[in-house]
């Protein structure tokens, strides 16, 4: 079988095409433009599609070089971090606890679920934990990590499982995610406050800075200040890795974000956020485009029935959650229903595909600066440590200590 290797600016034009495919079909489609679906969503299926077709009947095995994608997101989340003032941060306070705890209950709901679902198939109940919250509200990063412990603990294959329902999930939370966005939206006649649009999203200060001319000098510091936040966020995770503190990169370049973009508040030289949105907003893009492009469908085939079977039931359980809980808890409003279509992307899939989600009904609707503001916080900062925690809780109860192995 032939091979060919995508990979540096190859990667790019691949990735902006099919943002292009993707964004032509969503204009076109009136299913995809009614429903918000992510443009990356679209063209990355089309293209993950036809890399199975050629793989199966062309003889043709197409693979892909990410490291490019690993610093898209990075910068992504360092663009995050830079539009984090702290006199924004009080803002999401109350709001930022409440979303925590759904946080919190959601993951053992999903937890839960994927125990029961396991059970039912005849499965043990750690690969239970693999249909929950390692993969789907984990991602591919936690099913990886936490995969290496199972395997040596003699469940099988579960990092494959696990990425697997990582893969699924983050497309579920990308498709998903804008409809149900848009269904609260419609029903309730939800529109943007007046609040939103000036004091809470920096409104006029996006405006004057969209009027100054786009100099050399600017662009210059705006990749300056980003090649910091991404390089000085490597060495502070080098630094608590040491120590025996594992983050992930992306939290801690957002960190370097937050502090410089405040550091340059008190010394009187803010940063222009105009600038930042739009080079996140590219990153973000490229980041899922590639993503879903990459997706190895050939490999997943044999378990596809299982695999769309959970899939579909931890969608089900998800939108149940966000309708009747977050979209409730967090006010019911516009901000609520765009906070749950964030949500969703955190519970399926990872914080890029909430962003997505979000951007795709703001873009159209409006903006929701409490949506941007606390969904990303609770994806970078606390749903990781919640997981881990709920996890081990899960590991430690009798019913997966007391049953046997499979093979044993």
């Amino acid at each position: 079988m032939n091979e060919i290797l995508i990979e540096g600016s190859d990667l790019i034009i691949a990735s902006i095409v099919v943002l292009f495919v993707g964004g032509l079909l969503t204009e076109r489609i009136a299913f995809l433009k009614k429903y918000s679906i992510p443009q990356a969503v679209t063209g990355g299926l089309i293209f993950s599609f036809i890399v199975l077709f050629l793989a199966k009947w062309g003889g043709v095995k197409v693979s892909f070089d990410l490291r490019m994608r690993d610093v898209l997101l990075l910068t992504f989340f360092s663009t995050i971090g830079l539009t984090a003032k702290f006199s924004r941060l009080k803002s999401g306070g109350k709001p930022l606890g409440i979303l925590v705890g759904c946080a919190a209950v959601f993951l053992v709901v999903q937890n839960l679920t994927g125990v029961l679902l396991a059970l039912g198939l005849g499965s043990h109940p750690g690969y239970g934990l693999f249909a929950g919250s390692v993969s789907f509200a984990g991602g591919h990063g936690t099913a990886i990590a936490w995969g290496q412990e199972a395997d040596a603990a003699g469940l099988l294959n579960a990092g494959e499982i696990g990425i697997a329902f990582a893969t699924f999930g983050l497309i579920a939370g990308g498709v998903i995610g804008g409809p149900i966005t848009e269904f609260f939206i419609k029903k309730y006649q939800l529109t943007p406050s007046s609040g939103t649009d000036s004091s809470l999203s920096g409104k006029g200060n996006q405006v004057q800075s969209t009027l100054k001319p786009v100099t050399l000098h600017r662009t210059l510091v705006t990749l300056f200040i980003l090649a910091v936040c991404v390089s000085l966020g490597d060495v502070v995770n080098r630094f608590f890795f040491s120590a025996g503190v594992k983050l992930p990169g992306f939290l801690t370049s957002m960190m370097v974000g937050i502090l410089i973009t405040n550091f340059s508040d008190a010394v009187k030289r803010p940063v222009s956020l105009h600038d930042f949105d739009k080079v996140g907003e590219v990153a973000l893009q490229l980041f899922l485009a590639m993503s879903l492009m990459s997706m190895d469908l050939n490999s997943l085939a044999s378990a596809l029935n299982t695999i769309m079977f959970v899939v579909f039931v931890q969608v089900v359980v998800i939108s149940l959650f966000a309708t009747f809980v977050v979209f409730r808890v967090m006010g019911k409003d516009y901000d609520a229903a765009v906070i749950c279509g964030g949500f969703i992307g955190l519970g399926l899939g990872a914080t890029p595909v909430a962003i997505a989600n979000m951007s795709a009904v703001t873009s159209k609707y409006g903006p929701s600066f409490k949506a941007f503001l606390i969904v990303p916080l609770v994806g970078a900062f606390f749903v990781d440590l919640l997981n881990a925690l709920i996890i081990k809780f899960f590991i430690g109860l009798p019913i997966m200590q007391n049953t046997p192995l499979p093979g044993g």
